[in-house]
């Protein structure tokens, strides 16, 4: 038989304390629907009355599966539970769960909140009695639990017993230092379950400071607890917390968890961890990390020869899980790694059917390994690889030839009469035997300026003639810049990813001494990529050498 596992999501109120974060409550109420479609069993969205944001979420959050949890703290010594009005701002949240924070280490009871340890029992004891006198499950985040256990065993256990005896659900042992390592966790969560606290109504919250956050949480399940707190991203205090995107699919795909525990988590829903975990980076406004485990862009990619030829044979020679069970995609980049099996493969994912015996192939890898001798990195500029590809194939039509360009910056005074830097653009082309000058400037809607490589886009997109319109949708949405050599040698790569209506995203590379260059040669490439795409590949979805 298995054995149930709760999970516990914490993103709206722990990943909130992680430094540059701050959610309004529009993004807080779509990341709680997201964590909801997953089907995680409680999300705790915040503390009531300690911030405006906070409270306008628990008025309006709804969930249709997840139990919606406000956070706050055990009473203030000195006065009873039904009168603290901390504790009330929290129940007046009128959630069906609350998760309240105590002390469990015997240094922190006497020296942070000054007051004997039996008083801070009984205020963990009360306050969680009250909670559920008024009718709502009740949870108790032991803080600094692991430390409180190193130094007092018993008193730290005392805590946990406290909260129990007043009727927790829950007891959750914190790690709230980070510093606890997974053995020592296993260990402790051990000896409470064998001398008679029942792992069923344990929990584990632990931060990755040591970079162990889902080590230690697993360590904790393997011990006997039978809940786990963590965060979308990993997101959190410091170094963050246990990371949700490893747990969820770590305890749905891989043994002994498979098949001994069960969560509310279906695989139907594990299929759409990526698209979770980018939403969330798409709401903080960050670029997605592409070593992230089982959803990273890097996660299912192949970039050695030998590697991509096995896994065209048999995916499972390179994939622990299929990319497909966590909503990934398999990646076969181009570099100077590369073989002539993972060429063909690569060509053939961009459409682009070619001969076994076709000669363009050797001087397709040929040119790669070359251009990455130069800088170039076509493992994280696939739209620049296919582009290379199509050029040594004669699958790219002359849509524009760009005969000059030129950028100038600027100090001036803007509308608002302030001194600005203010970058200029002029770029001109030829189509069709006919030049076409375009002038741009990069100046944003509050007269600030957005910088040469802004400018240089804009003019380049100004008016390509009959191409304009499939052009109309694109955007620049990330620049990156890498100085591949350092003192009077320096050279300068730019990687540009872009994006179309049709919510595509391509990522473009240029190499040059002259960060401009680079970055204009990058952009080219980004045009025509999308060119290809709408007007060569569109009428057949294909390419196919002559």
């Amino acid at each position: 038989m298995t054995e149930r596992l709760s999970l516990f999501d914490t993103t709206l109120r722990d990943g909130q304390q992680t430094q540059g974060v701050q959610f309004s409550t529009p993004e807080k109420l779509k990341i709680a629907a997201a964590l909801d479609g997953l089907g995680l069993d409680y999300i705790e969205g915040g503390w009531p009355g300690a911030n405006p944001t906070d409270s306008a979420f628990f008025e309006t959050a709804r969930t249709e599966r997840a139990t919606m949890t406000a956070f706050g703290m055990t009473k203030r010594a000195g006065r009873s539970a039904a009168n603290d009005d901390v504790l009330a701002a929290v129940l007046n949240a009128r959630t069906p769960a609350v998760c309240l924070v105590g002390k469990s280490h015997p240094y922190h009871v006497e020296a942070a909140l000054g007051i004997s340890r039996e008083e801070n029992l009984e205020n963990i004891r009360a306050s969680i009695a009250h909670c559920v006198a008024e009718g709502r499950e009740a949870l108790f985040d032991a803080e600094h639990f692991f430390d409180g256990y190193a130094a007092d065993p018993g008193y730290a256990r005392a805590c946990l017993e406290a909260a129990l005896e007043g009727g927790a659900r829950w007891a959750v042992l914190c790690d709230t230092n980070g510093g606890t390592l997974p053995v020592r966790i296993g260990e402790v969560v051990s000896d409470l379950v064998a001398t008679g606290l029942p792992g069923d109504r344990l929990g584990i919250h632990t931060h990755n400071d040591t970079e162990m956050a889902v080590a230690g949480s697993l360590a904790a399940i393997d011990a006997g607890a039978r809940q786990i707190q963590g965060t979308l991203n990993g997101l959190g205090e410091r170094c963050g917390n246990a990371n949700l995107v490893s747990l969820l699919p770590t305890l749905l795909l891989k043994e002994p968890y498979a098949s001994r525990f069960e969560t509310g988590v279906t695989r139907e829903a594990l299929a759409g961890l990526t698209r979770v975990s980018r939403m969330l980076d798409d709401v903080l406004n960050r670029v997605p990390m592409k070593q992230l485990p089982y959803v990273g862009a890097s996660a299912f990619a192949h970039k050695a020869g030998l590697h991509a030829s096995a896994v065209v044979k048999a995916p499972d020679l390179y994939e622990h899980v299929p990319p497909e069970s966590v909503g990934n995609a398999r990646v076969v980049p181009m570099s100077n790694q590369a073989g002539r099996s993972n060429l063909k493969r690569r060509l053939a994912e961009a459409g682009i059917a070619v001969a076994e015996d076709d000669p363009a192939l050797g001087r397709i890898l040929d040119t790669v390994k070359a251009r990455e001798d130069e800088g170039y990195a076509y493992d994280t500029a696939q739209a620049s690889f296919e582009m290379l590809a199509r050029e040594e194939l004669g699958l790219v039509p002359d849509f524009f030839e760009v005969k000059r360009y030129r950028v100038s910056v600027e100090r001036r005074k803007n509308k608002y009469n302030k001194m600005v830097s203010l970058s200029e653009a002029v770029v001109v082309v030829k189509i069709d035997g006919e030049k076409k000058l375009s002038v741009s400037e990069s100046m944003d809607e509050t007269g600030g300026d957005r910088g040469p490589v802004n400018a240089l886009a804009k003019a380049l997109a100004k008016d390509l003639g009959p191409y304009q319109e499939m052009i109309e949708d694109m955007r620049l949405v990330d620049f990156k810049v890498r100085i591949t050599q350092g003192g009077t040698e320096a050279v300068t790569r730019v990687i540009i990813d872009s994006e179309d209506g049709a919510g595509r995203r391509w990522s473009t590379v240029g190499v040059s001494a002259n960060i401009v260059d680079a970055s204009f040669s990058a952009l080219i490439d980004a045009v025509n990529w999308k060119l290809c795409r709408d007007v060569v590949d569109a009428p057949s979805q294909s390419a196919v050498r002559a």
